[in-house]
């Protein structure tokens, strides 16, 4: 055998090697997944070298369910689960967590709403009936004063303008419908929704078909399940309502006039859904563009030039479609030059291949985020969550590093070259001066600076 061949099948055996002790390491119970009499979808994962548990209720509803005159509704109701159930008061709820031992709270997004928490295995029956009590069973209490925390969080939220941006973002790719509204929604909603609504609102959408139980960590399967059995949840069908989403094939520039140190800018375009084989390639794209701090980016904007502190690339999935962006924030001073750098490095990864040392380095960034990620038992709870709450296959560790492993260097020449076409792209910024802002955006897309 030749020398390079020894080398090689060493290398490759060390690499097994290394694999079987991760899985050693990691080993856990397969995932169990069942169903209440209800309805309700009831996953667990037990993660046998931890004392812990991480549960999850999930609901198949967020702020893409709502019409305009309900935008915000979701977040909102979100809130409102914390302020009392027929057995506790809002106050009496914190407490209850607290003298549990619990990490407690709640999120909402475009397409889902739920409630978690950490504790003490030996909590996870108390812990259930109560965050089965608040997802369905709010009593709707001091619904007036949450308003005024909801439209405090909105008024925060204005003040943001890093964080405020993306949201043009989505704005300029969806247009006015759902998923290019932000999530908190609208202040005339929030100050006006009457209580009607929003427990009819509650009943419609938490129904059984729509939520999913989910616990990872020292669980018992089948006693998760006899505590599902006991919820309640709301009278509605259950049904997809789901309305497609169409991006504009044209992109579109946004601005909002902000007296700001910095322009934030965001450059995006339509992605690919949640479902798509081709997400492991657009991680490693991700990585490579912008997302990790070895980056084209981060080296050529932040390492190189000092351009900005903050710079880097992002993507999210949605059931039907997705959004793939980039952001800086930088000195009006440097705006230009941030934006031509951009430009120059989205055109470069369309039509130059990335090197094979690039492309190691970023399916190991991104391996190695898949990894660490299973080593917390709150991310395996939201995994296996969601993949049962929007009906995709659960991928184990090792299928998840092989369709990694598998992305090659057209892969991702393919996925730039189709995500990140020029004339797909739109843009947003919040910032002082339009003008210089259409200016600066020039070399993305001169479509979008006319």
């Amino acid at each position: 055998m030749k020398a390079d061949a020894v080398v090689a099948t060493v290398a490759t055996g060390t690499a097994a090697r290394q694999r079987r002790n991760l899985q050693r390491h990691m080993s856990t119970d397969e995932p169990r997944l069942s169903e209440t009499a209800a309805g309700v979808r009831v996953i667990t994962e037990v993660v046998p070298s931890v004392r812990s548990v991480a549960l999850g209720l999930w609901v198949r509803t967020g702020s893409r369910d709502e019409t305009l005159a309900q935008a915000g509704v979701s977040h909102f109701l979100e809130h409102l689960l914390f302020k009392g159930t027929p057995n506790y008061s809002a106050i009496e709820i914190s407490e209850r967590f607290d003298g549990l031992g619990a990490s407690f709270n709640a999120a909402t997004g475009k397409e889902t709403t739920h409630l978690h928490a950490r504790f003490l295995d030996e909590h996870t029956a108390d812990v259930f009936s109560l965050l089965g009590e608040m997802l369905l069973e709010s009593t709707f209490p001091d619904i007036d004063s949450e308003r005024d925390v909801v439209l405090e969080e909105i008024a925060m939220y204005e003040d943001e303008p890093s964080d405020r941006v993306h949201d043009y973002l989505a704005d300029a790719i969806f247009g006015d419908t759902p998923l290019g509204r932000r999530i908190l929604g609208r202040s005339e909603v929030i100050s006006a929704i009457p209580v009607p609504d929003i427990a009819s609102y509650h009943r419609a959408r938490y129904s059984a078909n729509n939520i999913v139980v989910a616990a990872a960590g020292n669980v018992d399967h089948d006693e998760i399940l006899a505590m599902a059995e006991k919820l309640a949840p709301g009278t509605g069908s259950g049904e997809e309502t789901l309305v497609p989403q169409v991006p504009d094939p044209a992109g579109r520039l946004e601005f909002a006039v902000k007296d700001t140190e910095q322009y934030h800018v965001c450059i995006g375009a339509p992605g690919i859904n949640r479902a798509d084989e081709r997400r492991f390639g657009l991680a490693v794209l991700d990585s490579i563009l912008g997302g990790s701090s070895s980056s084209r980016l981060f080296i050529e904007v932040r390492e190189k030039r000092g351009l900005a502190y903050s710079v880097g690339t992002y993507s999210e999935q949605f059931t039907d479609t997705g959004v793939v962006a980039t952001y800086v924030g930088t000195r009006e001073d440097n705006v230009e030059e941030a934006c031509e750098v951009i430009g120059t490095e989205l055109k470069r990864i369309q039509c130059e291949p990335v090197t094979a040392e690039e492309l190691d380095r970023a399916k190991e960034h991104v391996k190695g985020r898949l990894v660490l990620s299973g080593e917390s038992t709150a991310a395996r709870m939201s995994r296996i969550a969601r993949a049962v709450l929007h009906d995709l296959p659960l991928l184990s560790l090792d299928e998840m590093l092989a369709r990694v492993d598998a992305v090659s260097v057209e892969d991702v020449s393919a996925l730039a070259s189709e995500l990140y076409a020029e004339e797909r792209l739109s843009a947003a910024s919040v910032g002082r001066d339009e003008d210089r802002f259409r200016k600066a955006i020039q070399p993305v897309s001169e479509a979008l600076a006319a």
